[in-house]
């Protein structure tokens, strides 16, 4: 997660460009790779953990 706001618009443009892969790829099971600097500092871990909730809220079934 950043410092940096995002507008409104921004948002809506981030998940228009998202939406059709989420419904491409909805109910199916994806594999996420956690290693790295996101293991290492602690910012990454959370925004992370951030996104892979995100992908099971929006109906992937992500595996770690």
């Amino acid at each position: 997660m950043s410092d940096r706001s995002i507008t409104p618009a921004n948002e809506a443009a981030i998940l228009a460009e998202a939406l059709p892969y989420i419904k491409r790829f909805h109910g199916k099971t994806i594999v996420v790779k956690y290693g790295g600097n996101a293991m290492t500092d602690e910012r990454l871990k959370a925004s992370f953990a951030h996104d892979v909730v995100l992908l099971k809220l929006v109906g992937l079934n992500p595996v770690v």
